[in-house]
């Protein structure tokens, strides 16, 4: 397959059908017959940039348009320099590629209104008509399993654009996964360095079942070729049981050779926080944006990132489909040993 790979990447000139058949005349095969040429928007992000590579891997010829140079992407596909501005910009970007797809892992970096409404609804917005006016034949949307109950504004704005997009024509796939690596390794550092695994309640008020980026990537890549996620919204989470924060807790501190030690944090602190800085926004406005980021904090605390039941209002283990093979426990794991290091950054919580 890196054989393969790597043969497609040196013979980007050639028509797609082409190469295939140079590959198999070689004796190289490959796992997908997928588009000639995709175009990432997202891959400087973190999720992004694992679909970027996942894609280039398959030997697809992915394609990114971001804001400044990249380096690292540049070592794996083409980055475009483009100022993302307008839809009547991206149009023309997309029309001299002849993209067959365009995979979206655009997200705002805070969540707060202003940064949702412009990235996660407008940006995608944008992408969307500039799509239909090149006549590129898929959409491929990540998004989040979170806007299932929509109470947030990021929520909002995501959800505003998923169903500008079914209702656009175009072919598309709604990839919304659960929890990310990511987001759970926040206490990682703190726990080695003898301190207790902070929980909200008793630690057993929410689930998820965690997929990390490598998985995540494969499957938005599968959305291509697999006509079963054609046209439809696709919850996702990693494999095995969903685990609870206490069971992540005490899953760390036995990597670590430690007696589990917890402290609870009430969510009604939570609350008291939430409101004291939206009162306090009042005067100074500035505020406004840590009060939302509060309510943010409040609702991932007490919401479960599965699949919810719309008949019971109950999260649903059992119905939220798993895909991959790495395990949370394994990212501890691997964290641990310092095989692998997490730049939390805009998911940092504790």
């Amino acid at each position: 397959m890196e054989a393969a790979a790597k043969f497609i990447r040196s013979e980007a000139a050639l028509d797609r059908a082409e190469v295939l058949a140079k590959c198999r005349a070689m004796g190289l095969t490959c796992d997908h017959d997928a588009p000639a040429e995709v175009c990432v928007l997202g891959a400087t992000g973190t999720i992004g940039r694992a679909v970027f590579t996942e894609l280039c891997r398959r030997g697809i010829r992915a394609v990114t348009l971001t804001r400044q140079a990249d380096k690292s992407l540049e070592a794996l596909g083409t980055v475009i320099v483009s100022p993302l501005s307008s839809a009547e910009d991206l149009a023309a970007v997309l029309r001299q590629h002849r993209f067959a797809a365009v995979i979206s892992c655009l997200a705002s970096r805070t969540g707060t209104p202003d940064d949702a409404w412009a990235v996660d609804y407008r940006l995608n917005s944008n992408a969307l008509a500039a799509a239909k006016a090149a006549g590129v034949g898929h959409f491929v949307l990540l998004s989040a399993l979170c806007v299932q109950k929509p109470r947030l504004a990021f929520q909002q704005a995501k959800l505003a654009f998923e169903t500008e997009l079914a209702a656009s024509g175009l072919r598309y796939s709604i990839v919304r996964p659960t929890a990310f690596f990511k987001s759970l390794s926040g206490q990682i550092d703190r726990v080695r360095a003898g301190r207790p695994f902070l929980i909200f309640g008793n630690g057993n008020l929410t689930a998820c079942k965690p997929i990390s980026d490598g998985d995540l990537a494969a499957y938005i890549a599968d959305c291509l070729t697999c006509e079963d996620r054609w046209n439809r919204i696709l919850p996702i989470g990693g494999p095995g049981d969903a685990l609870t924060p206490r069971q992540q807790g005490e899953a760390l501190f036995s990597l670590l050779g430690m007696a589990p030690r917890f402290r609870s944090v009430p969510l009604q602190l939570l609350d008291v926080i939430a409101a004291m800085l939206r009162l306090a926004a009042r005067v100074v406005p500035a505020l406004a944006v840590k009060a939302e980021l509060a309510r943010i904090g409040r609702y991932y605390a007490s919401e479960s990132m599965l699949v919810l039941d719309p008949a019971t209002g109950q999260y649903d283990a059992d119905a939220t489909p798993s895909t991959g093979s790495e395990t949370l426990i394994d990212h501890y794991q691997a964290v641990i040993e310092g095989r692998v290091t997490v730049d939390r950054g805009d998911h940092a919580v504790f």
